[in-house]
């Protein structure tokens, strides 16, 4: 599309498509849907991909034509303010971070699907951190890597088991620009990795007020494997992985340093990055002339590291040979010898068969330490306690600040409406106070249920759809039921989606299948459940676990109320969390780190199912969704899974089904909707991304900030 400037309309709404805000502000997206709903979704929600099928004399002739131009020239005029102003400094201050911000280093970054480069929990946790930043003017800058391939796109072959596929993005049609230099040439960032040095572009991409920076390794001049380097997200072997967390540590830093961005705070989301550390040393020792150990002290008091697995096999271990090879060339720079340097990756420094653990890099070259959940930052104290042999295990100086997830991105519109309705006005920007919520006590029982039981049954008209178009076993052969079929809006509706793990348990449910046909098939008070996730194209237990669910959506015996909605992505996961009745979340405890679509169906009116790790075992107080079991945990696996399945269908037979189907003379479940209420109202401000980066902000990065200021 070529923009002339009599058309202001467009040039609106370009300007809306460029800056991503629109994702998580209904005034935006819903324009372009309004627009043109069949051609949104054709164009999978993407703006710019939407615009490009329009002339512009079409397009602006159908805004006027459709009412739409006030609405256009209001959400423009939005963003407009929004950028100009510094966000509700009354109720916080960043400080020295207006002048020097913070730097979000991660290896992916979920914020809208039509910007494919995220997998699963921390891309999106990644995006909520980003957006809730720019809402409450927290200066933050993200880095990461762009992969033009993204994670792999998910199929479902006859016998039920998982294809991985792969297709390139047009990055003209995503809100990305190359980064210049002062000639306006392409900026090149340059990265040594072994004997060879390797060039890398840099995109990036407004989000809101503050903007991700994503290093492109696809740079003539390099070799064919290197411009191959960042083309999908967690593809390759050992050694791919070792090279992309050099590209993006090390070149993360550089990248900054281009662009002369210094921040004072580097935050380092999962171990991936943490090749940053020995970069900003040897920078700080070139620059101040000092030894390692006050370099290493300088850096460790700007860092700030946030471990997201309580899973020993989920950290990033390279063998030292391969560590030495990829990035011996660093040590000379820091003038220190093999054994320290090794031993920045290992507990023991003594032991040469120790491999280099990037999580143990990033402890040790860090101040400010946490986990994601009250229990998960326990279990990583366990977990890294030898690391400090010497004091108590509570004295181990890894604390917690548990996720929280961005409001505006995932509460339905229909939702919205009742909120605005029932709390006070500009609710949203004091969302992480228990005040802001509490109008909702006030919402009519009725009211609630039905706005949720549209939103339900537009969830089940999404699969229905998604079941007919998707790339899975259909129920078309001999003997065999349509998968979702059998959904009707007056069942109650169970969701599971997730990245298909062994110790996540998707299969708990199917423990008993006898047990789980007879809550299927109940006459009177029946369920049906939803699941979506994708296993490691390596992990063939997480592969066998889809296969075992798939073949069983198409069993007649279960009455085509069981469907599994393949490819599993942000849409997927929007009308999920907007229209199911209960998240179940059954993972072997502790291994949860914390869980956050769960947190997620909070603000839809849905309710927790959940085994008490991650953040419901914090959340949980009796009456704000349902626990199973209890904190029982077992060193056997299969003596954990059999108590654990037990206490599941416990909790479903007398608990969640009764009270759901216990309805007043009006088909109300006064009950249920009353828990439904509690829950948002006693969790909905503890566990939102504004509280969280609130955290932060006062733990971390300021006290990090003064640290940084007090030392230049």
């Amino acid at each position: 599309m070529t923009t002339k400037t009599k058309y202001p309309l467009v040039r609106k709404l370009e300007a809306l498509a460029h800056n991503l805000r629109w994702c998580w502000q209904p005034d935006g997206w819903r324009v372009f849907r309004d627009l043109d709903a069949q051609l949104w979704h054709k164009c999978s929600h993407n703006p710019i991909a939407f615009l490009e099928e329009w002339e512009p004399a079409e397009l602006e002739a159908r805004a006027q034509r459709t009412g739409l131009a006030g609405r256009i020239h209001n959400g423009h005029q939005k963003l407009v303010d929004y950028l100009a102003r510094r966000g509700p400094e009354a109720r916080m201050s960043a400080g020295p971070l207006h002048t020097r911000p913070v730097a979000y280093f991660c290896a992916e970054f979920g914020i809208h699907e039509s910007l494919p480069i995220y997998s699963g929990g921390l891309g999106i946790l990644a995006g909520d951190h980003m957006k809730a930043a720019s809402d409450l003017s927290i200066p933050l800058v993200g880095v990461g890597l762009f992969y033009p391939l993204g994670y792999f796109q998910q199929s479902i072959d006859e016998d039920g088991w998982q294809q991985e596929h792969y297709g390139r993005t047009d990055v003209a049609k995503l809100p990305l620009t190359k980064v210049v230099d002062a000639d306006g040439a392409p900026l090149e960032i340059e990265i040594d990795m072994g004997s060879e040095r390797i060039k890398a572009y840099v995109w990036r991409a407004p989000v809101g007020r503050n903007e991700l920076l994503m290093l492109d390794s696809d740079v003539p001049g390099n070799n064919p494997d290197d411009r191959l380097l960042t083309s999908q997200l967690y593809g390759g072997d050992r050694r791919m992985r070792i090279r992309q967390e050099i590209l993006l540590g090390v070149g993360g830093v550089r990248a900054l340093a281009a662009l002369g961005i210094d921040p004072a705070v580097y935050h380092l989301n999962e171990g991936h990055s943490a090749f940053a550390t020995f970069e900003l040393a040897a920078r700080y020792m070139e620059r101040e002339g000092i030894f390692f150990e006050e370099a290493r002290d300088k850096v460790a008091r700007q860092t700030v590291f946030t471990t997201h697995t309580p899973v020993p096999a989920g950290h990033d271990r390279f063998h030292i040979e391969l560590f030495e090879e990829m990035l011996g060339w660093m040590r000379p720079r820091l003038g220190i010898d093999h054994r320290e340097f090794h031993g920045f990756g290992r507990i023991d420094l003594n032991n040469p068969n120790e491999s280099f653990c990037m999580t143990v890099l990033a402890l040790k070259m860090s101040r400010y330490r946490n986990g994601v959940s009250n229990l998960h930052g326990e279990v990583s104290r366990q977990m890294w306690r030898d690391l400090w042999p010497h004091g108590e295990l509570k004295d181990v100086p890894i604390g917690h600040i548990t996720n929280g997830v961005h409001v505006p991105s995932f509460l339905a519109p229909e939702m919205r409406t009742l909120y605005d309705k029932y709390l006070e006005p500009g609710w949203e920007h004091h969302q992480e106070k228990p005040e802001a919520w509490a109008g909702l006590a006030n919402l009519e029982p009725g009211e609630l249920w039905e706005t949720h039981q549209l939103l339900k049954a537009k969830l089940i008209e999404f699969i229905n759809d998604r079941v007919a178009t998707q790339t899975a076993p259909k129920g078309e052969g001999e003997g065999q039921v349509v998968p979702g079929s059998g959904f009707a809006p007056e069942t109650l509706t169970i969701g599971f989606a997730r990245r298909f793990a062994t110790y996540k348990r998707a299969d708990l449910i199917m423990d008993d299948l006898e047990r789980f046909k007879r809550l299927i098939r109940d006459a009177d008070r029946p369920i049906q459940i939803i699941y979506a996730g994708k296993a490691h194209p390596a992990d063939e237990y997480g592969k066998a676990l889809i296969q075992k669910i798939v073949q069983v959506t198409t069993d007649p015996e279960f009455e085509g109320r069981v469907v599994f909605l393949a490819d599993y992505e942000m849409n997927v996961a929007r009308h999920m969390l907007h229209g199911v009745d209960i998240w179940l979340n059954n993972p072997r405890r502790p291994q949860e780190a914390c869980g956050t679509s769960g947190q997620k169906v909070v603000l839809n009116g849905a309710l927790n199912c959940s085994i008490l790790d991650g953040w419901w075992a914090e959340a949980y107080d009796g009456r704000n969704g349902f626990a199973i079991g209890d904190t029982s945990e077992y060193a056997d696996p299969g003596q954990q899974d059999v108590h654990d399945a037990r206490a599941l269908y416990d909790v479903l037979e007398n608990e969640v089904i009764p009270l759901y189907y216990d309805t007043d003379a009006s088909g109300l479940p006064i009950e249920w909707i009353e828990r439904v209420k509690w829950s948002i109202i006693s969790l909905g401000w503890r566990f939102n991304a504004s509280r969280m980066l609130l955290d932060y902000l006062n733990l971390a990065y300021l006290p990090a900030a003064g640290a940084t200021s007090a030392q230049m």
